[in-house]
């Protein structure tokens, strides 16, 4: 029974897999002549042309891997493409002119534009984009005059604005228009400090003040050696004070030794005669 169970569940799985790949087939057939044409173009130029997934047959289209050579050219094929939804441009040469090829592609609902060289001019073009849900301008000359052209643009959840001339005033009244949507303006840049000069300017002047407190530290570590000097000259005026008085106590027992030395007297005879005679 259980055998029987897995085996069913198997073979409906396959079964449906079988009949999206069926679609997906059926699908591929049902592409117009001109969309086949706009494929086959976009991949001679280098660019990709992929679905989006196995069971969704909406188009991604990238000219990313390009070096440098786009052109109109490259973007001339997308308006024949009406399933397509995903649009990479970054990094490409795309001017304000080259938006014009943009504007029948209602489909879109993700558009990368980053670090072209769009302008507010070319903003105009995206007005009828209403299905955009992302759309990423970092490193464009926008400014807050371009963003009025995505007042429109109910369906907009992500909106990259960095490095832009958008300022943080026009990204606010945007916002009042589309609540839904999170326009992020990136981590603003330091801005550039001015008294860095002036603070090293100010540096030779510091090391002059330490080199002065410096000096007054070697003066007042120079003075109790002065101190020291006067205190060792007074020991020595002291000591040459002592040295009469020792050398007069030397004398003194000099002096004794000379009376020790000196010869004793006789007595005199004259007694000595006297006795004789009694």
């Amino acid at each position: 029974m259980r055998r029987l169970v897995s085996l069913t569940i198997a073979f409906a799985l396959v079964s449906s897999l079988v009949a999206a790949q069926e679609k997906k087939e059926e699908k591929k057939d049902q592409r117009s002549e001109a969309e086949k044409k706009a494929l086959a173009k976009i991949q001679q130029l280098g660019g990709l042309a992929l679905e989006l997934a196995q069971n969704d047959t909406h188009l991604e289209v990238s000219y990313l891997q390009i070096d440098g050579k786009f052109s109109d050219e490259y973007l001339i094929p997308l308006k024949d493409l009406k399933d397509l939804v995903h649009l990479n441009l970054r990094k490409q040469p795309v001017t304000d002119a080259s938006l014009a090829h943009l504007k029948g592609l209602t489909s879109l609902t993700r558009l990368h534009l980053e670090q072209t060289q769009i302008t507010d001019k070319g903003m105009e073009n995206l007005k009828g984009l209403t299905n955009l849900e992302y759309l990423n301008l970092y490193g464009t000359g926008i400014t807050d005059a371009g963003l009025a052209a995505l007042k429109d643009m109910k369906k907009l959840k992500n909106l990259y604005l960095w490095q832009t001339k958008v300022t943080p005033a026009g990204a606010a009244a945007l916002k009042k228009t589309l609540t839904q949507c999170d326009i992020n303006l990136g981590i603003e840049e330091p801005k550039p400090e001015p008294k860095k000069d002036e603070k090293k300017k100010d540096e030779p002047k510091k090391d002059e003040k330490k080199k002065d407190d410096a000096k007054k530290d070697e003066k007042k570590k120079d003075e109790p050696k002065k101190d020291e000097k006067k205190k060792d000259d007074a020991k020595k005026d002291e000591k040459k004070k002592d040295e009469p008085k020792k050398d007069a106590k030397k004398d003194e027992p000099k002096k004794e030794e000379g009376k020790k030395d000196e010869p004793k007297k006789d007595p005199p005879k004259t007694d000595a005669k006297k006795e004789e005679n009694k």
